[in-house]
């Protein structure tokens, strides 16, 4: 005979299956919102890069792991007033990011979902002034960058090869969209001044100069017929092959793209005079308030306007009463300042980059090792024909699934030999631009964050860390001089010291002129007062400043705002702080905006243990 259950043993099963139930779909919740998170950031990863081929190209190897037909592709094309919908189009995803509970996702993708919910916020805020932005800027603008990125282009098949040449193919629609776009500013009175017009004519003309291309000379030709040389030399494609390809190279470049250019200058010399207002942002209707929205989106830092000029006005004090110290004390050193090159071991850029991987091993981690994945840097050098119109130094980011081959330029025409190329290296390579991209890559990728993270631009963190790392390796260039020339350790410190003050300065313009108005006549009233008489330099950096607002910002304030996390973390680790344990930090937990950055080091969440 069966034993009836009691009602206290009824009571008790159910309580016990209700509670399996409720923690049943606590867990499916819990990971359930994982999943769905992760859907949703590996599409928005999918869409953005999706979005251009040649940013694809550069950004993955492999895109077909992702579920992308790189062939397929095409660049894109601007339409009528397609900037008006950018703002509902990042609205919308903000919208569907903002359904999800960051409270029921891992760690990781807390993370995650708050830098991108901060990307979005900011790219939203400056898509509130749709035809601010300048495409065709003089300074680094679509019509010098595509050159440059299709100069590097990789090709290591045969589909390579056909993909970057239907590229060839569509760069009339594509510069036609581009003018579109510049038609459109003109009805909100937002067209380029004259003077900028002039110095993008003038490149489209010398970029694309028919004469090198009809001689085979243009750097087009020649990196294309280089490239190929590898794959024959690789049995890739046959020798016959390569000359087709050429031929069609040279087809494209001289029947398609020059003509694409030429008519981009012929359309822009109609358009010039278009331009109302040829001085800083603040004299455009609502100016102000798309300064400020695009300051905190290019640098990544939070604090106000006045703010920031405090901060960097106070930097800008200390670092110019110290010069003028040092300079009592040292006298001649105001000569060798002056001078183009410093003293400094002859060395050439493969040695300065393995000795700068050797020298901050103490103070920074290690790349993880990965036999399959060690990164190699080639150095190379700026065509003379893009020189005028390139940065003085740039690194070429690789694809994220194969970090192993690593590209930095050095441009002749502004970076001398010596001390200069050794910081420029440190900037651009260990522990610059190159290590902070391989070391990232790595972690995230062994963190198994989403690979979003890798995709999302904080141009303040990118360049404040390379701006950080570069004047801390003057410290590195006396330990290699100090004993055979120990004079060189007061130099050094004062070129670092000249260094932050010119790069604050010109941050400060950067404020003056498009927040509060600076008026030319103003601006070189300022620089005078230092040294800056020559009325044509004086033009040259303003206009600089009019072309690239907030450009020096994202170097020199991203800077700052590490030395401020530096402070920060000094204060809270006390005895536990580190130079290793601070890198280890921002390294791990970047990009990202400083704001966040400053939260963790607050609620020390994410953040490492002490070494």
């Amino acid at each position: 005979m069966k034993k009836k259950l009691s009602f206290k043993q009824w009571a008790g099963a159910i309580l016990v299956l209700l509670l399996f139930i409720l923690l049943t779909l606590f867990l499916y919740g819990y990971f359930h919102e994982d999943s769905r998170f992760e859907k949703f950031a590996m599409q928005f990863f999918v869409n953005e890069l999706s979005s251009n081929p040649i940013n694809l190209h550069y950004t993955l190897t492999d895109p077909s792991v992702y579920g992308i037909d790189e062939s397929s592709m095409t660049l894109p094309i601007y339409h009528a007033g397609q900037a008006l919908e950018n703002w509902d189009s990042i609205q919308e995803t903000l919208s569907r990011l903002k359904k999800f509970h960051p409270e029921r996702l891992s760690s990781s993708n807390q993370y995650t979902y708050i830098l991108f919910t901060t990307y979005l916020e900011n790219r939203k805020a400056c898509a509130a002034y749709p035809y601010y932005e300048e495409p065709l800027s003089p300074v680094s603008g679509i019509q010098s960058e595509l050159p440059v990125l299709l100069a590097d282009y990789r090709l290591a098949s045969t589909t390579d090869i056909q993909n970057y040449l239907s590229i060839l193919s569509q760069i009339p629609s594509y510069l036609e969209g581009v003018l579109l776009y510049e038609r459109e500013k003109i009805e909100y009175d937002l067209f380029m001044p004259d003077t900028a017009v002039d110095k993008v004519i003038e490149q489209c003309e010398l970029l694309m100069n028919k004469d090198e291309l009809e001689a085979g000379s243009h750097f087009l030709e020649i990196t294309f017929a280089e490239r190929l040389s590898k794959l024959v030399e690789q049995n890739t494609i046959t020798a016959e092959q390569s000359r087709s390809y050429q031929e069609e190279n040279k087809r494209l470049l001289t029947t398609v793209v020059a003509p694409a250019y030429d008519k981009m200058a012929d359309e822009l010399t109609l358009l010039k005079g278009s331009g109302c207002n040829d001085q800083g942002l603040c004299y455009h209707i609502d100016g102000r308030d798309y300064y400020q929205a695009y300051l905190r989106q290019t640098t990544g830092s939070y604090r106000t306007v006045p703010e920031i000029k405090s901060l960097l006005a106070k930097d800008f004090e200390q670092n110019y009463a110290a010069l003028v110290a040092l300079l009592r004390q040292y006298p001649a050193l105001a000569d060798s300042l002056s001078a183009e090159a410093s003293p400094f071991p002859a060395l050439t850029p493969e040695d300065m980059l393995s000795l700068l991987q050797t020298m901050i091993s103490q103070d920074y981690p290690a790349i993880p090792a990965d036999a399959d994945q060690t990164p190699q840097c080639s150095v190379k050098y700026v065509d003379e024909c893009l020189a005028p119109y390139s940065a003085p130094a740039f690194y070429l980011t690789p694809p994220l699934d194969n970090m192993r081959e690593n590209t930095i330029y050095i441009n002749r025409l502004d970076t001398a030999e010596g001390l200069s190329l050794f910081t420029t290296l440190a900037h651009e390579g260990y522990p610059g631009h190159l290590y902070q991209t391989i070391y990232s890559g790595h972690y995230l990728q062994a963190s198994g964050a989403s690979p979003l993270r890798r995709t999302l631009y904080y141009g303040g963190y990118i360049e404040g860390w390379a701006m950080y790392v570069e004047l801390n390796s003057y410290d590195y260039a006396c330990r290699l001089t100090k004993d055979a020339r120990p004079e060189t350790e007061a130099l050094y410190q004062a070129g670092r010291l000249n260094r932050q003050i010119q790069l604050c300065l010109y941050s400060l313009l950067d404020i003056i002129i498009h927040y509060e108005g600076a008026s030319f006549e103003r601006v070189y009233q300022i620089l005078s007062a230092f040294g800056f008489t020559q009325e044509e330099s004086v033009r040259s950096i303003y206009e600089y400043i009019i072309a690239q607002p907030c450009n020096y910002l994202k170097y020199y304030l991203g800077y700052l705002e590490i030395e401020a996390l530096k402070t920060q973390a000094e204060t809270a680790w006390g005895d536990n702080f580190s130079l290793y344990r601070f890198h280890t930090f921002l390294l791990n937990n970047g990009p990202a905006d400083y704001r966040t950055l400053g939260r963790l080091l607050k609620a020390s969440r994410w953040s490492i243990p002490a070494a």
